[in-house]
């Protein structure tokens, strides 16, 4: 499920899929996305790219028309893939740069950047 947050710049992501199961807050407004792997009991942090993130209004579009269309074909599908790295546990800093979503998302979790 998706859910655009259009007055704070925020989309919601959840993936509910067994033990693929995540979610994922696109933070348009600091510029980051950090995703909460409930497999790993991790989260990733990644600064938005624009040459390869969606905007905030495409991301809407995009998301109306594969729900009113299941099986439309987009360019612009978004996969990352993450490789294991060191983690460290947030710090204030971090809380002030990736905001107060991110910190709810992913305080008491390893962080990887």
């Amino acid at each position: 499920t998706m859910t655009i947050h259009n007055e704070e710049s925020i989309v919601d992501v959840h993936v509910r899929s067994g033990v693929y199961s995540s979610e994922t807050i696109f933070d348009y407004s600091r510029g980051y996305i950090a995703t909460k792997l409930f497999s790993r009991n991790a989260c990733f942090i990644m600064k938005i790219k624009k040459e390869y993130i969606p905007e905030l209004e495409e991301i809407g579009r995009l998301a109306f028309e594969r729900q009113t269309m299941r099986d439309v074909y987009s360019p612009d599908n978004v996969w990352t893939q993450f490789q294991a790295g060191t983690s460290r546990l947030g710090h204030l800093k971090d809380w002030i740069l990736y905001g107060k979503h991110i910190e709810k998302l992913c305080t008491g979790l390893p962080l990887y950047q």
